[in-house]
């Protein structure tokens, strides 16, 4: 693995894993993101809270309520067309696309009551906070 992650995303990856997509703080509600540099071309691996659609997953830019978005956000948007880890599914193709507001404004009520943590990361920021479909290919 990338000597360039924090021990923190290190841990996590290895954790997922080597117990079957079972993260104990996060249980089975992550996948590993495998992006593409939009400057640098290298692969990373980002563990994202992804809610099941019908067509993929729905992953959430949050950052923790920071002012900026995550990196994966903008690798995502200059490469769309990605690969992740699931629990359940194993590797899948997938491509990424953000959602429209009156898309986002209704998976974001999915989120929240799913998920509430992310309504305390939007509080946090002036941002709005994207949320994507990974869309099976």
């Amino acid at each position: 693995m990338d000597a360039g992650y924090d021990a923190w995303t290190r841990n996590i990856i290895e954790t997922f894993r080597s117990n079957n997509g079972h993260v104990p703080q996060f249980g089975r509600h992550l996948v590993l993101l495998h992006h593409i540099g939009a400057r640098t071309g290298t692969e990373r691996i980002a563990p994202v809270r992804a809610f099941p659609t019908d067509a993929g997953w729905l992953i959430v830019a949050s950052k923790g309520g920071a002012p900026q978005h995550p990196a994966w956000y903008h690798n995502l948007r200059a490469h769309p067309e990605v690969t992740i880890e699931t629990p359940d599914d194993g590797t899948v193709e997938v491509t990424a696309r953000e959602l429209s507001p009156d898309e986002r404004a209704a998976a974001w009520q999915r989120i929240v009551a799913e998920a509430p943590g992310f309504a305390d990361y939007e509080q946090r920021t002036t941002r709005t906070i994207p949320v994507l479909e990974l869309e099976r290919r």
